[in-house]
């Protein structure tokens, strides 16, 4: 008996991003002199191993940009779903006549490669600092490398928040192994 194929409607091409966005929201922190700063990001992709570098989006019109552009470093910090409102609220929030930290009650910790501080509140933090700007002027793409990472012992596979749009989000954490069938990439 064949598999029952899905049921499926057109869809607007400007939506796609709604099943395709590649990861956890973060929080992404920042510091350019005495200020610091906190953004929700959603558009980020791992881009390599080793050196560890992803990609993160940062629209320039947000006030974090110049901070990181200037600063050529910033914080990745992986919330969960415990911090669910805390998230939202920061994405409606601009750093430029609010300190965040204060404002949602955070915790800034002093990162050891980087300024700009981390969100100890997050099960997560990875330092990073600027490693190719070519795409920035042209589609705000920062490359960076992670220099350090931090990452609470318990849980493993954390509950983290993906963003669909429109203020929803999905929930993941729950684990599905096939290590059985696994079999790493031939190189």
């Amino acid at each position: 008996m064949a598999a029952r194929l899905p049921a499926k409607r057109d869809f607007p091409v400007g939506e796609v991003r709604r099943y395709l966005e590649p990861g956890p929201v973060v929080l992404v922190s920042s510091r350019l002199g005495d200020e610091a700063n906190i953004m929700t990001l959603g558009w980020h992709t791992v881009l390599a191993f080793s050196p560890s570098l992803i990609g993160l989006m940062i629209s320039s019109g947000n006030h974090s940009h110049r901070m990181i552009r200037e600063s050529g470093e910033c914080v990745v910090n992986l919330p969960t779903t415990r911090l669910t409102d805390t998230v939202v609220r920061i994405g409606n929030t601009s750093g430029a006549d609010t300190d965040k930290f204060a404002a949602f009650g955070l915790t800034a910790g002093a990162a050891s490669r980087v300024a700009a501080p981390l969100v100890r509140d997050c099960h997560a933090n990875f330092e990073c600092r600027l490693h190719d700007d070519a795409l920035v002027h042209r589609y705000d793409f920062f490359v960076f490398e992670v220099v350090k990472a931090h990452v609470a012992a318990f849980p493993k596979h954390p509950e983290t928040l993906h963003y669909t749009g429109d203020g929803v989000f999905v929930v993941a954490g729950k684990v599905v192994s096939r290590r059985s069938l696994f079999r790493p990439a031939m190189l």
